[in-house]
């Protein structure tokens, strides 16, 4: 049998002992088991994220519970904490419908480490300390923003604001971090739950909206982290999101996959940097190369027009393969923990001095925007595929963004045709 015990439920049980002074301390707990498995988990509260068949526990600090009639009846499991050991006890038959004469028998016990234990093993790459009070916003939780999540939290990025209205479906699947049970949750909820899978102490926040019809929500959120990414898939969305960074001054990555992920790129928008705006003015950007990954959304977003047929729309929608955005995800991740942990030392910092570019590209494939570029043998100087390409982006003079002193207020449900008049009349 394998048992596990939240390590950091161990500490706070024994502080409350103390601080209270009072013995005995019982808490009604949940005992989580994997059926079939032989694998228990132990926890003082029902955990966010369930899993397994449930039944009560008992955590106390009085081996005297063992021989209670009333828990022997109630409870079983039972985790006796002491000052400096802890031991769980099973009862035999732990089923057994009248319990007065089973035997309690012991179970070894593992460790999920405590909060700062969790990350003990990524100390001297990263410093997990500080990235612990960090707080990443991502807007799009699709397979780009899914995967950066999950990643971050890795981490141990300590907050998260996610902001996505759309649930998961069936064609997100192949590339999404979330499965087939997750299919109609919506995405804030699955990740949400994600999330504390890997960090269950990191602090999530969630918000089921449209940050086209929610600006102010979305300025406060930008305003709140200390990163942002954009991973959503319209232009619409990224204008609203741009002009929020710019507004507050924060750092924010913005990522696509292009056509069939044939490649990708990364930008990254720094306080008096060039922003997504003047990108698009320096003709870097190619919107005929974004990326269709379903009809609905590809119509919404006017990449497919409300004439052309189903079939034809359908024969549009070419999505590349999740191992194709993976590079771009990761890349996205690795300039997120860079700027994450300016002014840290950590072994991470190096990085500063290599991702220092405003625009990157990358090529899976020589296929469409790339079927002219060099075959990696023999390719030299000239360009080819998996490999990253980096390079400054001017300011655009006069942007209509980030070229402006003062912004506009905003009002909920505004518009990027709308803003756009407000900053420029500013």
């Amino acid at each position: 049998m394998l048992a596990f015990v939240d390590e950091q439920e161990i500490l706070d049980f024994r502080a409350h002992c103390a601080a209270t002074g009072k013995s005995p301390q019982d808490v009604a707990g949940v005992a989580c088991e994997w059926e079939g498995e032989g694998v228990l988990h132990f926890h003082q509260k029902r955990p966010l994220h369930g899993y397994g068949k449930e039944s009560p526990c008992l955590f106390t600090d009085d081996c005297a519970a063992l021989e209670d009639p009333v828990c022997i009846e109630k409870y079983g499991y039972i985790v006796v904490v002491a000052e400096k050991t802890v031991a769980a006890f099973a009862q035999y038959p732990k089923d057994s419908a009248v319990r007065k004469e089973c035997v309690w028998q012991n179970i070894d016990l593992q460790y999920i480490p405590s909060r700062e234990n969790l990350y003990s093993r990524s100390q001297g790459i990263l410093e997990v300390g500080a990235l612990a009070a960090k707080r990443v916003a991502i807007v799009g939780l699709g397979s780009f923003g899914s995967q950066i999540a999950i990643e971050l939290a890795k981490a141990g990025i300590g907050e998260f604001s996610l902001l996505d209205f759309d649930r998961v479906e069936l064609h997100n699947l192949m590339r999404h971090t979330c499965g087939i049970n997750d299919l109609g949750r919506l995405k804030t909820d699955a990740l949400y739950d994600a999330i504390l899978g890997k960090n269950p102490y990191a602090k999530v926040d969630k918000f089921p909206v449209d940050i086209n019809q929610n600006l102010k929500l979305l300025d406060q959120e930008v305003s709140r982290a200390d990163l942002v990414i954009c991973a959503t898939d319209n232009n619409k969305s990224r204008f609203n999101l741009n002009e929020a960074v710019v507004r507050n001054r924060k750092v924010c990555l913005y990522g696509r996959a292009n056509t069939r992920a044939a490649g990708g790129d990364v930008f990254r928008y720094v306080p008096d940097g060039p922003c997504y705006n003047c990108l698009l003015g320096n003709a870097w950007y190619d919107a005929e190369s974004e990326e269709i990954t379903n009809v609905e959304s590809a119509r919404h977003n006017g990449q497919i027009a409300a004439y052309v047929s189903a079939e034809d729309a359908a024969a549009k929608v070419q999505v590349g393969l999740s191992a194709d955005i993976a590079p771009i995800c990761n890349m996205m991740v690795k300039i997120a923990l860079v700027e994450l942990s300016r002014g840290i030392d950590s072994g991470i910092s190096s990085l500063e001095h290599e991702l220092v570019y405003d625009y990157y590209m990358w090529a899976n494939r020589r296929e469409n925007r790339f079927e002219n570029w060099s075959a990696m043998p023999g390719a030299g100087a000239k360009p080819t595929i998996l490999r990253w390409y980096g390079c400054r982006i001017q300011k655009l003079e006069g942007c209509a963004q980030c070229g402006k002193s003062g912004f506009a207020e905003l009002d909920e449900g505004d518009d990027v045709e709308e803003m756009l008049k407000k900053i420029s009349s500013c």
